[in-house]
């Protein structure tokens, strides 16, 4: 066989960087395809329907007015099946409306109540059980790690249960989704999945996100508290507030994905669905209640094989990820959440400063993350002020933000049934409107 010459060996080394530059090209653009041929689900804002928990007071309605239409350009504009907020001053829930569907085939609208998946906003609620053991001195942040979970192997360095917290730990992210595919009663069920693995770096010298730092920081809890880490959160957390729309992924339990609609599979058993068991009549799936939202994601569905959109995510099961993310919840759960953490109400300001004072690294640096709790500049009313909660992380995008404004005495949530909604923004228009617009 004849050796390629020089000229053919570069002409191929161009050609192989064309293919690559339009794959790059295709798979910047492809989000882009797909939003524009994704058919409106609400074509006309003001017509899509919405449902509120009661009428505000005569002291709020301008700015719910206001809140109300910016709610309603988003569902437009980032064509999302449901959004649901809801806003708490003054040391209580003045307003709770949700707008859109909580299920696109049937047309089920979303409710105040439909409940939500919450995803690492579970972090900030975990944070707090966290803060009512430190209150009571059974848990110390600057503790190894194994100090509580001795079933985790020491690693090449120390990593304390602050670290882990605060997202410094070096653990690795969940990057294959493993836990995504399991069932767990208990939290100490995930840990094989991560036991055994290397740290990525010295605890405290860089910030990288992981859900398995969260896992960690439920087994503390377990072991502080001597109770389960389910019944602890509904006991100390939940139940005390009146969060009664607020829970756990359960084990044992359907899968929440397919609350309200049939759940979809991968495409290729989507196409073999449609085209060959449905005409016969075995085409059936079985709902769940209603009382969930179903959960979305943008792509090539519902029908993957014949159109472009918005489809039923993929099924998973949370339980494995415990405090890290397997909370459900409503906005007004969230709000009452908020408020009382503003308000001393669940646990002390000292206590509340240290969880959500932004963590330094090694060299100083600023992460911008507090235990469980995001911080972030924001505008409101022509003048800058701080956002403490929590938006969900990058796994499954923006679907829900938690902001508490304690300058402006604010507090509000935001959900949405599709992964990578921007309910962050959402949520400042929403306080915005709440500080500009109240009479």
């Amino acid at each position: 066989m004849p050796e390629h010459t020089p000229r053919f060996k570069k002409r191929l080394a161009i050609a192989v960087v064309a293919i690559g530059l339009v794959l790059s090209a295709v798979m910047a653009l492809l989000p882009m395809f797909v939003s524009s041929m994704a058919t409106p689900l609400h074509a006309e804002a003001d017509r899509a329907p919405s449902a509120a928990l009661s009428e505000p007071s005569p002291q709020w309605s301008a700015a719910v007015k206001q809140a109300r239409q910016v709610v309603r350009t988003a569902l437009a504009e980032q064509n999302l099946p449901g959004l649901s907020v809801a806003v708490g001053a003054g040391g209580d829930v003045v307003w709770a409306e949700a707008f859109g569907w909580s299920n696109i085939k049937d047309e089920t609208p979303v409710t105040p109540e439909t409940r939500f998946r919450i995803s690492t906003t579970s972090e900030a609620l975990t944070s707090a059980a966290i803060g009512a053991l430190l209150e009571k001195k059974l848990l110390n942040l600057d503790d190894e790690i194994q100090k509580y979970v001795p079933e985790y192997p020491k690693k090449r360095w120390p990593v304390t249960l602050r670290q882990v917290m605060a997202h410094v730990s070096g653990l690795p992210a969940d990057d294959e989704n493993t836990l995504n595919r399991q069932r767990c009663e208990r939290p100490v069920e995930a840990l094989p999945v991560f036991a055994d693995r290397e740290l990525l770096f010295e605890p405290g010298t860089q910030y990288r996100y992981s859900h398995y730092d969260w896992i960690l920081a439920s087994l503390a809890i377990e072991a502080a508290s001597g109770q389960p880490f389910l019944t602890f959160m509904r006991d100390q957390v939940f139940a005390p507030l009146g969060m009664n729309d607020t829970g756990a992924e359960s084990a044992k339990q359907e899968n929440p994905e397919a609350h309200g609609e049939d759940a979809e599979d991968a495409p290729p058993l989507v196409l073999f669905h449609d085209l060959v068991l449905e005409p016969i009549g075995l085409g059936h799936r079985p709902k769940a209640p209603t009382e969930w939202a179903t959960s979305y994601v943008r792509g090539w569905g519902p029908k993957a094989a014949f159109r472009h959109g918005v489809h039923v995510q993929f099924p998973r099961n949370l339980s494995c990820y415990a405090g890290a993310r397997a909370f459900f919840s409503t906005p007004s759960n969230l709000v009452r959440f908020g408020l009382a953490i503003n308000s001393s109400k669940l646990l002390q300001p000292a206590t509340v400063q240290s969880l959500q004072a932004a963590q330094q690294l090694r060299s100083g640096q600023t992460t911008g993350h507090g235990l469980g709790w995001d911080r972030q500049t924001v505008t409101l009313a022509g003048a800058q002020t701080e956002a403490i909660g929590h938006n969900t992380g990058p796994a499954t995008g923006t679907v829900v933000s938690l902001m508490t404004f304690p300058e402006r005495g604010l507090v509000v949530a935001v959900m949405s049934n599709i992964a990578h909604a921007d309910t962050s923004a959402v949520a400042v228009k929403v306080a915005e409107a709440f500080t500009s617009g109240a009479r």
